[in-house]
């Protein structure tokens, strides 16, 4: 068998699931057969020499591909969501199982759908892949940018908007922008007790590889003592911004982005702090100045 018609036998091995992955985080039939598509595109152009694991390789793609699309449609304001009929996800032959596409709409559930088009981007892929689909945190995390403990954050997070445990009641938008601002001026100022009443006593701080090249000093974090102290009297140059419509700080140096700042919520708090420096992230990020 040559090299494309084994790739072509294990895309059509994995294309099921793929579908389900897609059609979770996105909530479109139409989305989710692109979404698919173009992960069967972009392993033809890749070197399958040098992929381990197939269908492991497929889902991260598809999960990015995704994280793109949720993105997308987060800045264009739009939500094509798609009522759950019986359809076959990721197929575009015209064969259908009946029983089969039955299953399929009743193990996503309308009630589910909706939720998850509440969530945000990274929210909605960190719940999907680790919940639906029992993917690692620290395989997710690569995903969407994130810390392993960030990710697990968001999880939680999105987990129990689902579950419809709102004991805290997240911050709405207005809120969390003060509380930004709140976080910049209280670093600004080196002022501990205004810090410490804006953490989560539990707050993870965790900077990227390429941020603790960028400042040598840095290093993960966990507490809100120790994650207060060190943003005293720092993020001079930091400022507010929607990152991919959520709340952050970037540094910008010279016109140049350096560092951003990605923030997480529980309630009223700032729970996780990811400082990402990776040029590849931030080459493709889309930012707006609060």
């Amino acid at each position: 068998m040559d090299e494309k018609n084994w790739l072509a036998g294990e895309f059509e091995a994995n294309r099921a699931h793929l579908g389900a992955v897609a059609y979770r985080m996105l909530g479109s039939r139409a989305e989710a057969d692109d979404a698919v598509q173009e992960a069967w595109l972009r392993l033809g152009r890749s070197d399958a020499d040098a992929i381990d694991n197939i269908g492991g390789w497929l889902t991260t793609v598809v999960a990015r591909i995704c994280l793109d699309m949720l993105r997308s449609r987060k800045t264009r304001r739009e939500e094509p969501f798609d009522l759950p009929v019986h359809e076959r996800v990721a197929d575009t032959s015209k064969t259908v199982d009946p029983e089969r596409e039955v299953a399929f709409a009743d193990s996503v559930g309308m009630a589910l759908l909706v939720i998850l088009e509440t969530l945000a981007p990274a929210e909605r892929v960190a719940f999907v892949l680790h919940d639906m689909f029992d993917l690692p945190f620290d395989d997710i995390a690569p995903i969407i940018h994130r810390s392993s403990a960030a990710t697990r954050q968001l999880a939680s997070r999105a987990r129990r908007r689902v579950q419809g445990k709102t004991d805290v009641p997240e911050a709405d938008a207005a809120r969390k922008k003060q509380i930004v601002q709140a976080f910049l001026a209280a670093s600004r100022l080196g002022d501990i007790r205004a810090l410490l009443s804006i953490l989560d006593p539990q707050v993870v701080f965790t900077p990227d590889t390429a941020a603790m090249r960028y400042n040598p000093s840095v290093r993960e974090l966990r507490g809100a003592d120790a994650v207060a102290e060190t943003f005293r009297g720092r993020a001079q140059a930091a400022q507010p911004a929607m990152i991919d419509g959520e709340f952050g700080l970037v540094v910008v140096v010279g016109g140049h982005l350096r560092v951003v700042l990605l923030l997480t919520f529980d309630g009223e708090k700032i729970a996780g702090i990811d400082a990402v420096a990776n040029p590849d992230y931030l080459g493709n990020l889309k930012y707006d100045l609060l």
